[in-house]
């Protein structure tokens, strides 16, 4: 039996995605080369916007017909989470809709999950096996769902509160990547920060906030235990005021100093209607201060255009935040009104075409940036890992995310070469090795 696994979203689902293969590979499955030749064919879907959960729907339909005749389609994912009903009614292609934790080899259907429900999981998705990493990098999910209620995200109504994974499990499948030839850990969740603290300020849903004053942060330690198993420890989605200086301190010394700071934007009263923490200010006197301790941190971060109630002057004060910080990369996405969010109901909706306008007018100025940042980089030495032949990265570049260095094809896939940067390309670099 061989099964074929298509993946969208975010490398979170790509996790989950790996974690499927791994059970199905115990349960006797082997993958297949190509959806036409499984036996399975799963669908692993997105549902955080629009734009995602159409082309879920659009990938469902082409696996459907591409499909062997008796092969069976399975959806699972966050589109199946949120509308395991609506989906199974809607797509009479599909054999099977699962939420997670649910087997999609089950005989019979799964039942349908609805908003904010949880189902009773036949198995748990985080702690599954994965098979050995096919690249000398991998992500490892630590948590799932998040304890905030940010106005704009549905995440939290079916993925649930935050759930941290133990030291002991995130350890022992670090060490099974790094033994399988993965030297880079990409540590992943919804709010990376708040690995750990799994609680919540009087039953409203509010993270319990890390500060540097005689607070404790697990994902400290964690870092600088997993910074001793692997040569590269990089961390995504990180809350701005989760960076505390005692984090800041340990992304330095694992010596990846790269910083995915999820903004959203830079307008105070913006952010507010958000139910975001900070402003522009805030945020623009974080990153000074670790450039003061690294001048070569990177930066990425991602930003909503159009949320309900933005202005003009929201927009000129995101253009000059955007100025200033001299981001090394940042991805721009229109606001997208979600079922059972706090954004659904506001007023003062912006018209889809003024959101559009704005974030081509910030996406230019990024753009230019971000090609200023990487020409400044030809001259400089870099030490990369090779990802696959003629194709590397640096610490500044984030794998599947960011630009790549372009390398001899003939340097060894997983070794680390030192490397002298000679062209720039837009995103991409060109490097030669010394």
């Amino acid at each position: 039996m061989r099964y074929w696994i298509e993946t969208l979203g975010c490398p979170k689902n790509h996790v989950d995605s790996d974690k499927l293969a791994g059970l199905l590979e115990s349960q006797g499955y082997a993958v297949a080369s190509s959806p036409e030749k499984a036996d399975l064919v799963v669908a692993n879907t997105c549902a955080f916007i629009e734009a995602a959960r159409e082309e879920s729907i659009e990938t469902v339909l082409a696996l459907a017909d591409a499909k062997r005749s008796g092969a069976r389609l399975v959806v699972t994912g966050c589109m199946a989470e949120r509308y395991g009903a609506e989906l199974a009614a809607a797509l009479p292609e599909v054999d099977l809709v699962a939420g997670f934790g649910e087997s999609l080899t089950a005989p019979t259907p799964a039942t349908s999950v609805a908003l904010r429900s949880r189902p009773a999981n036949s198995f748990d998705l985080l702690n599954l096996p994965r098979p050995k990493s096919t690249t000398p990098w991998a992500y490892v999910k630590i948590a799932e769902g998040c304890d905030r209620r940010c106005g704009f995200c549905a995440i939290p109504s079916f993925r649930g509160d935050q759930r941290s994974r133990s030291t002991q499990e995130i350890l022992a499948e670090g060490r099974a990547l790094a033994e399988g030839g993965v030297r880079e850990l990409v540590l992943i969740a919804q709010d990376l920060a708040s690995w750990g603290h799994d609680r919540r300020r009087a039953g409203r849903g509010e993270p319990v906030e890390v500060l540097d004053e005689g607070g404790t942060q697990p994902l400290i330690e964690l870092t600088r235990t997993l910074s001793r198993e692997v040569d590269r420890v990089r961390l995504l989605y990180l809350y701005p005021s989760g960076l505390t200086g005692g984090l800041i301190e340990a992304i330095l010394d694992s010596g990846v100093p790269y910083f995915d700071l999820s903004l959203q934007h830079a307008s105070r009263p913006l952010l507010r209607g958000m139910r975001r923490w900070g402003d522009g200010e805030r945020f623009l006197e974080r990153i000074a201060a670790i450039r003061k301790a690294e001048p070569d941190a990177t930066f990425r971060s991602s930003f909503i255009l159009g949320y309900p109630g933005e202005t003009e002057d929201d927009q000129r004060v995101l253009l000059d935040f955007l100025d200033e910080a001299q981001l090394d990369w940042a991805g721009f996405f229109t606001f997208s009104s979600e079922e059972g969010t706090h954004a659904n109901s506001l007023a003062k909706q912006v018209p889809h075409e003024l959101a559009l306008e704005r974030l081509r007018e910030v996406s230019e100025r990024q753009d230019d940036i971000t090609a200023q940042r990487r020409d400044a980089l030809v001259g400089t030495q870099q030490r990369l890992l090779i990802d696959s032949p003629g194709v590397a990265r640096s610490v500044r570049e984030c794998p599947e995310i960011d630009g790549i260095v372009m390398v001899d094809s003939a340097l060894a896939v997983g070794s680390m070469v030192d490397c002298q940067i000679v062209a720039s390309h837009g995103t991409d670099l060109e490097g030669v090795a010394l």
